[in-house]
């Protein structure tokens, strides 16, 4: 299959792009800087410079290919994360982003659209299993995913397959944030966002990129794609500390994250999101059952890194 793939040299685009090629696949992925066509190239994959908003370009380069992967976005820093303005050009990306590329692939004749999502749009549902006819909250920051998701549904209006995947928070190596919070488990510091017992839906890069390649042969629809055990917020930090090797003396911001309200809402409200669905409708099956799993993967390669390069 020709596939074209948008965030192609992101967090969880640098695992894609190699999944998919090992599936077989032929892949084209944007390109913004020598740099990362140098890195697209050295993979197997053919770099294009194109600017997702242009419409007229970008459906000439999606010209031959069976399916587009947008995995296109802006994520502010996290020192940035529950600034408002920070999240400007990430709205963007996947508003009007998503809606030119539903309407390139349209122009293009492209038969499939997957398209990234989160788990962090469904309302808070403390304990209870999260599936994905759950009720979604449309807060600040959630909102241009739901945009983006109604502008890649809109694409079966024209015949094509329209699939969602609304993705964990990703961790694992190359995801900066995650990085981030190992590093302060290194310093004895729990990143623990809302209530301790409040849940927090995950997934590896590497099982979200394998997820990517398997939504290939699904049918249109949304999926989540999440571990198979969403742990609590104060497991998930202490599973970080394990793979630290490191005890973890405090833990925080804690509840005290509630009074962000919206800004952080993303991260204090509790999803504990079933994969069940994505698991009947493929053979897709996550490494990392949990981050348990996940976190001790990632500690292998994050630690082998700093030895290897001291």
């Amino acid at each position: 299959m020709r596939v074209f793939v948008t965030g192609g040299t992101g967090a969880i685009g640098r695992y894609t792009v190699p999944a998919l090629i090992r599936g077989g696949h032929a892949v084209t992925a944007l390109a913004r800087s020598a740099e990362k066509a140098d890195w697209l190239t050295r993979q197997g994959a053919t770099p294009v410079a194109v600017s997702l908003f242009e419409r007229e370009a970008l459906a000439r380069a999606f010209a031959g290919h069976d399916t587009v992967v947008n995995l296109a976005s802006a994520l502010p820093s996290t020192t940035r994360f529950a600034s408002s303005r920070a999240w400007r050009d990430c709205a963007r990306v996947r508003g009007e982003g998503s809606a030119t590329v539903a309407a390139a692939a349209t122009a293009a004749g492209v038969e499939r659209i997957i398209q990234e999502s989160v788990t962090m749009i469904y309302r808070d549902n403390g304990a209870n299993w999260t599936d994905e006819d759950a009720p979604v909250e449309a807060y600040p920051i959630a909102r241009t995913n739901l945009t983006a998701e109604a502008n890649i549904r809109g694409f079966a209006r024209t015949g094509g397959t329209p699939i969602i995947l609304r993705f964990g928070l990703f961790y694992g190596p190359g995801a900066a944030h995650s990085e981030q919070i190992f590093a302060l488990a290194r310093r004895h510091i729990g990143f623990v966002s809302g209530r301790p017992d409040s849940y927090l839906s995950c997934i590896h890069v590497a099982d979200g990129a394998d997820a990517v390649a398997a939504a290939l042969g699904a049918h249109p629809g949304t999926y989540n794609i999440v571990d198979d055990e969403p742990l609590t917020k104060l497991d998930h930090a202490q599973a970080c500390a394990d793979a630290a090797g490191a005890a973890m003396w405090v833990r925080g911001p804690g509840r005290a994250g509630l009074l962000a309200g919206d800004r952080l809402t993303s991260l204090t409200r509790s999803v504990r999101a079933a994969n069940t669905r994505f698991r009947d409708e493929t053979s897709w099956r996550p490494t990392h059952p949990s981050a348990r799993e996940g976190w001790a993967a990632t500690a292998r390669v994050l630690t082998g890194s700093r030895a290897s390069s001291a």
